[in-house]
């Protein structure tokens, strides 16, 4: 029995198939890019690329699912990978212990999907241009520090939002690009203010958007449509 004969029940056999053969690239494996991970590799996606160059530290334990005692100061990458392969042998994964920073050598023309959950704008900013210069879709998470209301998160174009500020400043950035038509995910929550730079955190808000995310990315790729929901 395959495990995803449950997932082919939804998806139907083509969906499977499709899944299979899909390569996706995700950009930060922490709270938000775990969870995006998670959901790929149980829907069985047939290989998936991390990038990120943090390891896991005893702080990420609140919110980050690879992040436990016995994980600590391992590469995020190679804890994920781990975690995927667990999941899914059949996985084909690589894990890339860098940064991205604008201006990197990347090729993005080989990927099927692309998701954006890092923190930095510029990076931010560079994923998504390079990503629509390679014409693969892309998707960006927005800020998901200090919210508490994980029912406030959906998938919009980035013209489409408002609150969230660090949207503001993509959408502003784009638009100075002359950048359109890009998929994110953003919660219409005001912040709560801690009284502290460091954004607060907690379980159930990050892992909700990287699932969200990871659902978008699914659904794309075996072109579900609206009208099917």
């Amino acid at each position: 029995m395959s495990f995803l004969e449950r997932t082919e029940m939804l998806i139907g056999e083509e969906g499977v198939s499709k899944l299979s053969k899909a390569r996706v690239l995700i950009f930060g494996v922490g709270g938000v890019g775990g969870f995006v991970c998670e959901a790929l590799a149980r829907a069985g996606v047939g290989e998936i690329h991390l990038v990120d160059g943090d390891v896991v530290a005893e702080s990420n334990i609140n919110r980050q699912i690879i992040a436990t005692v016995d994980t600590i100061d391992m590469p995020k990458v190679d804890a994920m990978a781990k975690r995927i392969n667990m999941i899914n042998p059949k996985c084909r994964t690589k894990a890339m212990k860098l940064f991205y920073l604008p201006g990197d050598d990347f090729d993005f023309s080989g990927y099927d999907y692309v998701v954006d959950a890092i923190d930095t704008v510029s990076a931010k900013l560079d994923i998504i241009t390079k990503a629509k210069e390679a014409k693969v879709p892309v998707i960006s998470s927005m800020g998901t520090g200090n919210k508490m209301d994980p029912t406030r998160f959906e998938i919009a174009d980035i013209s489409k939002t408002s609150v969230c500020p660090l949207a503001k400043v993509v959408r502003k950035e784009l638009r100075n690009r002359g950048i359109k038509d890009v998929k994110v995910l953003y919660s219409r929550e005001e912040p709560v203010k801690t009284g502290v730079r460091t954004p607060g955190s907690i379980s159930f808000v990050p892992s909700v958007a990287g699932l969200i995310i990871g659902g978008e990315v699914i659904k794309d790729i075996i072109g579900f449509s609206a009208k099917q929901e």
